[in-house]
């Protein structure tokens, strides 16, 4: 098989921001029946970062999009199209988007908001380099993941609780000679559609002739059932989009995960007969912020200079639904601003 060209529609800029509230382990079981240790073990997960009461979507992404646009070097004024990955945006319409074009200040082009829940990102990265690659007029396009996850949560809840975490994750996708996308590919097995939902607030459910009912209002997670779903085809959507960039998946420089649970990822490394030295985690200390993990992890890899120009990068993530979905990309040189990725030790 033929190696892909690159698209010419590659990453230029990284920007990342987590919530304001720093929650352990310790602080978290005094909810649950279970121990700091237990969730270690289990999960690799040592602590979670959740927004503050004052904390919004729309203000986390802000964060996350003016560090990623002073890493790409442009203003509002060169972005035509901007794409928000989540489930948890301020309002049930309109999109996270529009909220994030008007505070930016952008003029005209297009905005609008992608629900592929923890699988948004890498969803939104390929939804932004289609149209790019069809429309030349679109100059730079802003994709951001970002969620709330703990305004859906019960802390008493050890299911959801112990994984979860809000953040946001922001790139720029600009012109690269040379550089870009080269292919990607994305599966659906939605015969598990129930194990990972949220009920409350769609119009099967809703509340303003009801009080808040915890039962449909908060997550409910299947975690059994995400586990055999992300080892079964997740390997499936990497292996494809590897072949049609004519990479072999396994010499690829650099893998970046969706960040639900390190355990998760070690064993998918492991399956795939991979090196845990060819990705980045930070699952283990931020927990998992769903859309918004991949762009993190992303930003914080940047800022610790672990992607070079010219490598071969894969992104891979599974969310509810269950949707599966992975790109390859050649990697351009991109540099890291902002005062979160000083801090990202």
């Amino acid at each position: 098989m033929s190696l892909a060209e690159p698209s010419g529609i590659a990453i230029t800029g990284v920007g990342h921001r987590l919530g304001s509230v720093v929650e352990d382990n310790e602080t978290l079981c005094r909810n649950l029946e279970i121990t700091p240790e237990w969730i270690l073990e289990k999960t690799g997960i040592e602590q979670r970062y959740l927004a503050a009461p004052d904390e919004t979507a729309s203000g986390i992404s802000l964060f996350a999009a003016r560090d990623a646009m002073a890493s790409a070097r442009i203003d509002a004024s060169q972005i035509d199209l901007i794409i928000c990955c989540t489930f948890s945006a301020d309002y049930r319409f309109p999109a996270l988007a529009s909220k994030i074009h008007a505070d930016l200040g952008v003029k005209g082009g297009q905005m609008l908001d992608v629900q592929a829940n923890c699988a948004g990102f890498v969803t939104g990265l390929t939804v932004a380099s289609d149209r790019m690659r069809l429309d030349p007029e679109v100059r730079n396009a802003l994709v951001i993941g970002v969620e709330m996850n703990s305004r859906f949560i019960s802390r008493s809840n050890a299911d959801a609780a112990i994984y979860h975490s809000d953040g946001a994750g922001a790139v720029v996708l600009g012109r690269v000679a040379g550089a870009g996308i080269l292919s990607s590919a994305f599966h659906t097995d939605s015969s598990n559609y129930e194990a990972v939902r949220v009920r409350g607030g769609g119009s099967t459910f809703t509340r303003p002739d009801r009080p808040f009912d915890p039962a449909i209002d908060t997550m409910e997670l299947n975690g059994i059932a995400t586990w055999k779903q992300a080892i079964t085809h997740l390997p499936t959507v990497i292996r494809r989009a590897s072949e049609k960039s004519g990479i072999d998946y396994r010499q690829a420089d650099f893998f970046v995960f969706h960040q639900a649970n390190l355990r998760l990822i070690e064993y998918l490394v492991r399956k795939m007969g991979g090196d845990m030295e060819k990705t980045y985690t930070n699952v283990g200390r931020i927990g998992n912020t769903g859309a918004a993990s991949t762009a993190i992890a992303l930003s914080e890899a940047v800022a610790h200079n672990r992607l070079k120009d010219g490598d071969t990068v894969i992104f891979a993530a599974v969310g509810a639904g269950f949707s599966f979905g992975a790109s390859v990309w050649r990697w351009s040189s991109v540099t890291a601003v902002g005062h979160e990725i000083n801090s990202v030790g």
